[in-house]
């Protein structure tokens, strides 16, 4: 039997720190493996305690947050890789993987061959945003890249981006992010006709401020139209200031009274609203491949999204939604207009966007490619 490990900073629990897409990504991927009989085992570090635990078949190990008097940065680093090789002696772990955030593995060593998952690292979305980043975050992505055995990318965009940012030799698989369709299924639940949903973190990379004029184009052709954001606000990094009140400000006086922000809400009840909204709107500039995207196509919502890199790998214009350029207020508020007044262009586009999910992104697809990558990096590691 395959055993992999997973290093990451975050996973969906009640007993870890907040998550992401990243942990939600590899929660859905650690899941898929289990049930193709696979053993998992999640390294979950930066954690407030440490906790071992088994739960739904696969192994649990939270590490606490170490702090030292001067390089912690080097010294937690080596407490980790203590800490997990002590577990791949013991339960027999073959691979682990890691993700490229922040590059955590770097001067890390380990008794078996490392992977590393792009999801997008620090270097990769200061690019996106046209930010400089920290040279010391660079540093340790770049080493942390270079010393794994294999990269695998959930975004042939992301990849080439990637290689291109850090100048890398290795060759990219490209495996996409999955999800259990089962678990994002098109709901019964009475559609609010007037809905719109935004869902993620309220931040200027995800495209929330040029939502703003957008929204203020559909309401002057559609007054009664609402518009709920869904997510944990955050501090905009340019203007040092919380980037709802910057969505607010942009507002129109008509615009502002028909929008609702909604800033913690539990993993399930976000699938009530996503089954309550007319059209989704998924208008971001940075990403490698957004579980967003996938959660809302799942459940045959008809979505308004932007057209930037990884996008035409996901959606497919026209078909599953419509892509469109956050930046051209007036087409991607168009198209919004369109789906709210359309039902059956808006039903039509629904079903091919789960189709797609189904096809392309569904766990028992993506798991299949998976098991394959690892058993090729755990064979070549061998020769």
């Amino acid at each position: 039997m395959m055993h992999i490990g997973f290093i990451t900073p975050e996973y969906p629990h009640s007993l870890t720190n907040s998550s992401g897409g990243l942990g939600t990504s590899i929660k859905n991927l650690a899941h898929s493996l289990i049930h193709q009989g696979v053993e998992v085992s999640i390294f979950i570090y930066a954690q407030d305690q440490n906790k071992t635990f088994k739960e739904d078949k696969i192994n649990f190990y939270l590490i606490k947050q170490k702090s030292y008097k001067f390089g912690g940065f080097y010294f937690y680093r080596k407490y980790l890789q203590q800490y997990i090789n002590k577990k791949i002696k013991e339960e027999f772990i073959n691979l682990l993987e890691a993700p490229d955030w922040t590059g955590i593995t770097a001067f890390m060593k380990f008794n078996c061959p490392l992977v590393i998952r792009l999801n997008g690292s620090d270097g990769y979305f200061c690019h996106l945003e046209n930010r400089d980043q920290k040279p010391k975050n660079r540093f340790f992505e770049k080493r942390a890249l270079q010393a794994a055995k294999a990269i695998v990318s959930v975004s042939a965009f992301t990849g080439k981006e990637t290689s291109e940012i850090f100048k890398l030799e290795n060759e990219i698989s490209v495996i996409p992010n999955s999800l259990d369709p089962k678990k994002f299924m098109p709901s019964t639940l009475k559609v609010d006709e007037n809905l719109l949903l935004y869902f993620g973190t309220i931040i200027r990379k995800k495209g929330v401020l040029e939502l703003a004029s957008i929204f203020n184009k559909v309401i002057q052709e559609m007054p009664n139209t609402k518009l709920l954001l869904l997510g944990k606000d955050v501090v905009d990094v340019f203007e040092n200031k919380s980037t709802l009140e910057l969505f607010i400000t942009s507002l129109s006086k008509e615009a502002k009274s028909m929008v609702e922000h909604l800033q913690e809400v539990s993993y399930s009840d976000v699938q009530n609203y996503i089954a309550s909204a007319k059209v989704i709107l998924l208008p971001s500039f940075a990403e490698a491949l957004p579980m967003t995207w996938l959660e809302a196509m799942s459940m045959e919502k008809a979505l308004v999204t932007s057209n930037v890199g990884w996008a035409p790998e996901v959606m497919i214009d026209g078909k599953t939604g419509f892509t469109v350029d956050p930046k051209d207020h007036v087409s991607y508020a168009s198209k919004i207009v369109k789906l709210m007044n359309d039902e059956h262009l808006n039903e039509q586009m629904g079903k091919a966007a789960r189709k797609q999910v189904l096809s392309k992104f569904s766990t028992d697809v993506v798991v299949l490619q998976n098991i394959e990558f690892y058993k090729k990096v755990i064979l070549d590691s061998k020769v």
